[in-house]
């Protein structure tokens, strides 16, 4: 199930000199696979995912690659990776049996958790159940204060007994998160070095102090709890990805994307899995947001839509949002403070993504009041839409799509995946159109437009829940089916211009390989900034970058290769949470300790629409990162999109498709991204290529841009009062 989109040249006499980077992207329906040689060749693969297996769909399709596309594995210089395996073991409760051993009294924090509840009104909601059960949560007596002195010595006894237990209950893993750690590992390092002492080396162990010396009990415990759960998991993962990589000839390092959007070693991924939660969302963000800089638009929205979610983000002055209030396993994600408190807080920096169940795969269904419900369950890979044919009998948004015309069922990736249009046409028939009495066209549209309704959720959680106004925003649609999707979630929310990459379904893969290795490190350091000596955060970023630059060097980056990123949580006096804020380069002096302060009164009152300049500001971390540019070298353009070649599909040049009911059926034209070029073409119009499909609807008019974007203008989008 592999075909190329692109032209690989192949010279005899240059062989020998080509060298290759390789993208690999796992979704819940495909693999994707972007190859960049250092001629400027470019090939994409779409594979099937492996759910039982990851590493053998990615094999199957390296062996594709190699094979078509003539590489000697020995000329691939690196393999950069994006996987769901992380996300995945939280969500299946597939994790490593872990237990947790924590400060007496400091039990059941994880039970306690924080008061929130995302669905404010449900007097029947539960709480997530802890990823430890109580049996495998340890106390030891011991206590440090909030400045790292000890109040209570470490009791040593109690920490064999706590070690003992868990050994006798086979755990595969151990987080260790003690009170006040952040200002003082001293115990939690004693507490470790019992449990390697009396448990077997390969249980895995994670101290707080190490994946996030950070102030709060619960966010520091549960994000150690969920990279304990993890490491694993992700380990066994990793190290068996890298031998069938050697074993296949690939003698490369491998990289693994971040959540923060930048690469890191499989050393480092292994030693803090929880960093890679939402890698491959991430990769397509990174990638936008490159695009955005190269065609000067400085303000995004990023919409990514595959066979099983829907992703958004926000990218202002070409740089993306980052994070760190962030839950996994919550099933939606909408990036919003307001909405926590349905999964497993994680709190390291992640680039800030809304993510609903809402994707090709997303199953129909009535509710209990008989409402029609897009999602968020999803058919997946296997057995996927009932258009499919492997065992699907639920009718999906995908079968949707192919009843209204917008999906050829003869091209999908390219053709390698045949659709029974009539199979679909009847379960939307049987199971939607006759339950609500209306023709089967007006059914399927009305699937369509309620899952781009579910998607508004997730644009509007990055910026009017932000304060933003998405109307400032251009749309930015990626994934195997947010081309399809967005112009629909674009007139909703008044936004009048839409970009669609080259190779949108594979845009994560190549976002990929244009990303650069990013590590960071944090300090709490609580204190007024009116009363904290401007020489005194000076040292404690100097301390900080020594720390980051350690880790850069351990994964071979030499130090003047990386920028520095400086950043402070502040918050005003009294409130319970923090905004970070970017703290300029250089010497901090009284005057810069002012525009830091300026700078947190401006996104305040941009975030929450208000200041309060009278009230004190407190800051509680600091934060620095280095990012090193992706290793292309001079020889490998990985700022240049791979573009697709036209290929003859032999299908029709027209069919019929279904825009609502103002308009009825429409004989649509269907061309290629080639026949774009030096013209504008107005809708209702068809836009097909081997691994996505863009729906222009009638009012609006595409062309093509000098990247090689489809540019869509937006008509009939509310315009500004």
């Amino acid at each position: 199930m592999v075909r190329s989109t692109l032209t690989l040249e192949i010279g005899t006499a240059m062989s020998a000199e080509r060298r290759y980077r390789i993208g690999i992207d796992i979704g819940g329906t495909f693999t994707d696979i972007v190859v960049l040689g250092s001629d400027g060749s470019a090939l994409t693969r779409k594979v099937s995912s492996t759910p039982d297996d990851y590493g053998r769909g990615i094999m199957e399709g390296l062996e594709a690659v190699f094979r078509d596309g003539g590489i000697d594995p020995g000329e691939v210089d690196g393999i950069v990776h994006a996987t769901t395996v992380a996300t995945n073991a939280v969500l299946e409760k597939q994790g490593a049996k872990t237990g947790l051993i924590t400060t007496e009294g400091f039990r059941d924090v994880l039970e306690i958790r924080r008061c929130r509840i995302p669905d404010m009104y449900n007097l029947d909601y539960d709480k997530p159940a802890p990823l430890v059960s109580r049996r495998l949560r340890r106390e030891v007596r011991e206590r440090m204060g909030p400045r790292g002195e000890v109040r209570i010595p470490l009791d040593e006894e109690s920490a064999y007994r706590a070690a003992e237990r868990l050994r006798d209950e086979d755990v595969e893993a151990v987080a260790i998160s003690l009170l006040h750690s952040y200002a003082n590992p001293a115990h939690e390092r004693s507490v470790a070095r019992i449990v390697r002492e009396v448990l077997p080396p390969d249980v895995y162990v994670t101290c707080s102090h190490e994946i996030l010396p950070e102030i709060r009990e619960y966010e520091r415990t549960s994000t150690t709890v969920v990279n304990a759960l993890l490491g694993p998991v992700v380990s066994r993962y990793l190290a068996s990805l890298v031998q069938r990589l050697e074993r296949a000839g690939v003698g490369r390092p491998l990289q693994i994307m971040q959540s923060n959007g930048g690469l890191s070693s499989v050393r480092t991924a292994s030693q803090g899995p929880a960093r890679i939660l939402e890698s491959g969302p991430a990769a397509g963000v990174i990638a936008a947001a490159r695009v955005a800089r190269r065609c000067g638009v400085d303000n995004l929205i990023t919409l990514d839509m595959g066979g099983t979610t829907a992703k958004a983000a926000i990218i202002e002055d070409g740089d993306p949002a980052r994070t760190t209030e962030y839950e996994v396993g919550a099933g939606i994600n909408l990036s919003s403070r307001l909405m926590q408190g349905a999964g497993y807080s994680v709190k390291l920096p992640v680039i800030d993504i809304s993510e609903i169940g809402a994707g090709g795969g997303s199953l129909v269904w009535f509710d209990q009041g008989g409402l029609v419900q897009v999602g968020p369950r999803s058919a997946g890979a296997v057995p996927g839409p009932v258009c499919y044919g492997i065992g699907g009998t639920q009718a999906t948004l995908t079968d949707a799509l192919v009843a209204l015309g917008y999906i050829n069922p003869d091209y999908l990736v390219g053709g390698t995946v045949p659709l029974d249009a009539e199979r679909a046409r009847e379960a939307l028939r049987a199971q939607l159109a006759a339950r609500i009495d209306r023709p089967l066209s007006e059914a399927a549209y009305g699937v369509y437009v309620i899952a781009a309704s579910n998607m508004i959720r997730a644009v509007k959680a990055v910026s009017t829940y932000r304060g933003r106004d998405p109307r400032d925003f251009t749309l930015f649609a990626f994934g195997g089916n947010g081309p399809v999707v967005a112009i629909e979630i674009a007139r909703e929310l008044g936004i009048g211009r839409l970009l669609v990459p080259p190779s949108p379904g594979v845009f994560s893969a190549f976002g990929l390989l244009v990303s650069g290795a990013e590590y960071e490190s944090l300090q709490t350091l609580v204190g007024r900034m009116d009363e904290l000596p401007p020489e005194a955060l000076g040292q404690a970023f100097a301390r900080l970058e020594s720390d980051v630059h350690e880790s850069l060097a351990l994964d071979g980056h030499r130090p003047d290769q990386a920028r520095a990123r400086r950043l402070a949580d502040l918050r005003y006096a009294g409130q319970a949470f923090e905004l970070t804020v970017p703290v300029e380069e250089g010497t901090i002096d009284a005057a810069a300790m002012d525009r830091i302060v300026s700078g947190f009164h401006a996104e305040h009152e941009r975030t929450y629409g208000h200041r309060r300049e009278s009230v004190p500001v407190d800051i509680v971390n600091i934060r620095l990162g280095l990012r090193a540019d992706a290793g292309s070298g001079p020889t490998f353009d990985s700022g240049r999109l791979p573009a697709p070649a036209d290929t003859d599909r032999g299908g029709p040049r027209e069919r019929t498709a279904y825009f609502g009911s103002r308009t009825g059926p429409i004989s649509t034209p269907v061309v290629t991204r080639g026949e774009l070029a030096d013209r504008t073409l107005e809708g209702p119009l068809i836009i097909e290529e081997y691994d996505a499909t863009c729906v222009v609807p009638p009012g609006c008019g595409a062309r093509i841009d000098a990247l090689g974007n489809i540019d869509i203008r937006i008509g009939n989008a509310p315009t500004r009062p």
